[in-house]
Formats: C-alpha cells, structure tokens, sequence
C-alpha cells in the first residue's frame, strides 16, 4: 500500500528531476539514499527528509542553499502547509489537517490488508528456529526463540516472502545416546524392576516414564535379553519420536507449527550428504590439512594439537579456520552444520535466517563464513540470537534446572499464563536483551501489562460499536457507511495524533520485516493503544470528544470510522504476531 512516505519520497524525486533539469542538480544524480520519515521530535513537523543533505555534495552547493530549492518544489504540493528548514538543511514538513482525512478512509477500506506489503517480492526465505535437542520438554528458555521464530515468519510472510518454517532435529551424537540409555532404564523400571536413583549424567525427569512403558507394551522383555548394539538403536528410535511428539504438541499449544522437520541423523545417510560437502569445498581449494594454533586464554575441551582436516574460515570473515573431522574420524559438529546449511541452499533458499540460543553467539561468524563459502556467494544468513529468559513469580526468582528434572517447562508457562500473553510478553523486548518473566505481571489487569494495555484497546474499540448501536439504534455503522463518512471532520489534535499514527503502521511493517525484529511490532501497537486510550479519557473529561453523539451523527460515524482504523490495525499487527485480538475483556 502506498504511504505517506513514499508518497512524499515520489514527489521528493520528482522535486530532484526538476531541480535537474534546471541545471541545479547534475545529471543521474543518486536519489537512492534520499528518505522521507517522521521527525524524533513531533513537534518539528509531521515528516522530514534528507534530500538536501545527501544531495549537496554532488549539487556542489551548501545544504541549506539546496534546502530552499526543494523547499519551492515541495511547499506548492497538494496537503502541504508548510515547510521549515532546520538545522543544517534538514526539510521539515507540516500537512493539512484535512490530508489525514485520506488516511482514515484508506485504512477502513484495506481493513486487515493495511500495510501489507510485496517487498518480498516472492523470495524464498528459510526460517529454523527452536530445534531443541529432543531429550525432553521444551523448558521456557526455548520458548523464545520460538515465538521470535514464529513472528518472525509471519511478519516476512505478510510483506511478499515466500518462507519455510523448519526445524533441525538434533537426533545424532552423545546427546541420544544418553537419552537412549536414560529411556532404557525406565524400560526397566516398566517392567518391575527397582531401578534405584537415576545415575549421575542420565536424564532423571519422569518425562520419560511414558517411554520406557511404551517400549515395555512394544517389545515386552526382549530387549532385556538383548545386547547394547542391538536394543540402543531401538531404544533411541522410540525416545526420540516420543520427544519429537511431545515438543510438536506444545508448541502447538503456543501456536506454532513447523513445515519440515529435517533430521540431522540423515546428513550421515544415503549419501552421506557431510562427505559430498567437504568434497566440494576441497574442490574449491577451502580444505587443507594443518595444524591450528592453540587458542589464547584457557584451552577448550575439545581443542586438539594434531595436524588435521580444515576449512578455511579465515578467507570468509572468521577468526579461525575451522576442524571438519575429529580424532576419531567422525565428523565434527560444524562439518555437520555446514552439510546442512548446504542442502538449505541446495533447496533453493538463498536467504536464510537461523534463530539461536545466547550460548551459541560464538558460533555466528563460522556458519556466516560456512554459507560464504558453500553457496559461492549466492546465499545469506542472518543469525538471531535469543536471550536468556529469567522467571519471576511476584518478583521472586523461579528457579530451573533442566538435569534435575524440575526445570519450568514452555507447557506450564503457557498452560498458567496463556499463548497470547506469553507470545506477547516473548516479543515485547529485543530479541538480543535479557527478558525478565514475571507469572504475576503479565496477567495483572492494568496498563503496566503491555498486553493486556493493548488487548483492552481493541476490546475498548469493539465496544465503541457495541454502544453506538445501542445508543443510536438507526445509525448505519456498516463499513460502507465509515467509507463514507465525512472523515474531515476528525480535528481534534488527540484524533489527528492518533491517525498520524497509524499513518506509520506501513513503514514500521517494512522496517521491521527488512531489519528482521518483530518487537517493533509490538512497540507499535503499544504506541497505537496508547494514543487510543488518551483519545477515550479525552471523552470522560469532554462530552462534545467522546465517540458517540447522538445529536451529531456526521460527527460519529467520523469517529466511528476512525475506531474501525484503531481496531484493523491492532487486529493486524497481533495477527502477525500470532497474538489474539479480543473483543471482550474478561
């Protein structure tokens, strides 16, 4: 949908090609970095633009001096009122009143469409986010980066990507094997035998309980008379799939639902897809064999002063080349990345986003170099790293500890507080930033509960029609008539502040899309809900302000058509946010 923004961009390039034409500007002179946005500080104007600034240098002339020419060009347009030169050539922008009445009338008729966007253009882009180890629950760290994960999607699918949501399940190396063999003991305990205390390194939850029972009911006591070599990998079949059911059935709980769910154990499989991976990079001279240099500070556990098979990091941004194969000749956790990020690319995913956990932020720079160097180029990842999560219940700590078995799963945050809270809550923060997780707080009633804040305001909203039926009972309210109200009749400064407002929801889709950061989503609609609700207390303190006035039907369904613009676009932005807007409080 056109903005005001690019509305105002067009005529600012149009300005350029006149100021051209006249010899002030040289030709072909780049108009690409030249944006038109709101001022920091409202009270400069409704929007601003650098023109002037960027264009000087190739102009030849002072900025200001460049300003006052574009200030000629643009102060004649249609809407505008006036135009302020700041600072060092800063052009600022103030527009009629009645130019906001478009804006409501657009709003009404795209409804939930308003700033959709194809910016994407149809790209195919790969999202993986949560792919928690399947050794048990999900606990409410994961949640996240599933819900960042989630959001995310949505916001790039709402602006023209073409996205795929996947999930790497971590079914190969230690991790199952312990598993297997924490699953076997319950097994055990299935069948009558007093297991006694789970062992040290064993995974202790009751979680697996249900297993152990099921591969009791599946294959009685033969897997008692059975060697190590033959009933672990039977074991480890079981438990994973049971895992993998079970983190599929809460993450659909908070709303979320993966398209693949593509299995690492397959990289090793028909084909051996880390072998042809490390077969192409060796043809491309990205292998050698060497020796590394031991890294400063502490030595890590798994560092090893051997020659050994390397790729060359180094030539793609890394701060070390990297080891494909270990001592044991099995291949190293990277290598097995690398294959996988490979078959992505191979999939036809030129873009691909991978969202993590903080204790992997180490791990960004080798897999950018990985992609770098796998897909010639071609492809781009972009690493989102997800904060620690810490619980509190009435300002107290919620302590978690996932080997003891008495961590705080995802299933009793959302079970307690609720998807849409918990989803809202997840995202109301920078991904990057710690988040503090308050059970209390974020089902308090009140306007220190972000989501509920923005909640009450499309309930608020719905009510508005509610009363106005009620109130006036032959008052045409149907989105025909709000198309047709005489929307310039909306003047008061709170009402022209919150269209402004919403004269932003484009802009801030797109930037959030193209930066990657669904929280600008929620900041926004906390801003928009924020305007609302002083709209709505502005008519407690004015009886001429409130929405509904029974003597001044003109006048209200103005209003009204500006409380359906409130509503489509809160509804709009939970919707990408997978949050749902109620129409009651209760």
């Amino acid at each position: 949908m056109r903005t005001i923004f690019s509305h105002f961009e067009t005529r600012g390039a149009e300005a350029a090609k006149a100021l051209e034409a006249e010899g002030m500007l040289p030709a072909g002179a780049n108009i690409g970095a030249v944006s038109v946005e709101p001022p920091r500080d409202p009270a400069h104007g409704d929007l601003a633009t650098n023109a002037a600034l960027v264009l000087a240098k190739p102009a030849g002339l002072k900025p200001r001096d460049l300003a006052e020419a574009f200030k000629a060009k643009l102060e004649t347009g249609e809407g505008v009122k006036s135009i302020e030169i700041a600072g060092p050539g800063f052009i600022n922008i103030r527009l009629e009143d009645g130019f906001w009445a478009g804006l409501v009338r657009a709003v009404v008729e795209a409804g939930e469409g308003y700033a959709r966007s194809d910016i994407g253009a149809g790209t195919k882009v790969n999202v993986e986010y949560v792919s928690a180890n399947p050794t048990g629950p999900m606990h409410v760290g994961h949640s996240r980066s599933a819900v960042f994960g989630d959001a995310l999607a949505s916001l790039l699918e709402f602006t023209g990507f073409d996205v795929t949501r996947e999930y790497y399940i971590n079914d190969a190396g230690a991790q199952v094997e312990v598993l297997a063999r924490s699953a076997y003991l319950r097994y055990r305990e299935a069948l009558g035998e007093d297991i006694g205390e789970i062992p040290e390194g064993f995974y202790p939850g009751d979680y697996l309980v249900p297993v152990g029972q099921a591969l009791a009911a599946d294959h009685g006591d033969a897997l008692l008379k059975a060697d190590e070599s033959e009933w672990l990998p039977i074991v480890r079949e079981k438990a994973v799939a049971m895992m993998m059911d079970m983190i599929r059935e809460d993450l659909a709980a908070l709303g979320i639902h993966h398209d693949v769910f593509f299995s690492e154990k397959s990289l090793t499989e028909d084909g051996d897809m880390v072998a042809q991976t490390i077969k192409d990079l060796e043809a491309q001279g990205y292998v050698y064999r060497g020796r590394l240099a031991p890294p400063k500070g502490k030595l890590p556990e798994d560092w090893e002063d051997r020659e050994q098979l390397l790729f060359k990091a180094t030539d793609f941004g890394d701060d070390t080349d990297r080891p494909l194969v270990k001592a044991d000749g099995s291949y190293t956790y990277f290598a097995g990345d690398m294959a996988y990020h490979r078959d992505k690319f191979q999939r036809g995913f030129t873009q691909m986003i991978d969202v993590w956990g903080a204790d992997h932020a180490g791990y960004v720079k080798r897999m950018q170099a990985a992609v770098k160097a796998l897909t010639r180029g071609e492809g781009a990842l972009d690493v989102k790293i997800c904060q620690l999560v810490k619980l509190f219940r009435g300002g107290e700590p919620v302590k978690m500890s996932k080997r003891a078995g008495t961590f705080v799963t995802l299933r009793d945050v959302v079970d307690e507080v609720g998807a849409p809270s918990m989803r809202f809550m997840m995202l109301y923060r920078k991904n990057d930033a710690p988040l503090d997780f308050d059970f209390e707080k974020v089902q308090e009633q009140s306007k220190d509960n972000p989501v509920f804040y923005v909640q009450y305001a499309h309930a608020r909203a719905q009510s508005v029609f509610r009363n106005a039926q009620a109130d006036i009972p032959d008052l045409d309210i149907s989105r025909e008539a709000l198309l047709g109200a005489d929307h310039n009749l909306l003047t008061d400064e709170f009402e022209l502040a919150l269209i402004k407002r919403l004269a932003h929801f484009p802009r801030t889709v797109e930037g959030a899309a193209q930066a990657h950061e669904p929280h600008r989503i929620a900041f926004y609609l906390h801003d928009v809900a924020s305007d609302f609700h002083a709209l709505w207390n502005r008519g407690k303190e004015s009886p001429q302000s409130r929405f509904i006035l029974e003597r001044n039907k003109n006048v209200t369904i103005a209003r009204l058509a500006l409380v359906a613009a409130v509503a489509d676009v809160l509804r709009t932005g939970l919707g990408i946010l997978g949050v749902e807007a109620v129409n009651e409080m209760r």
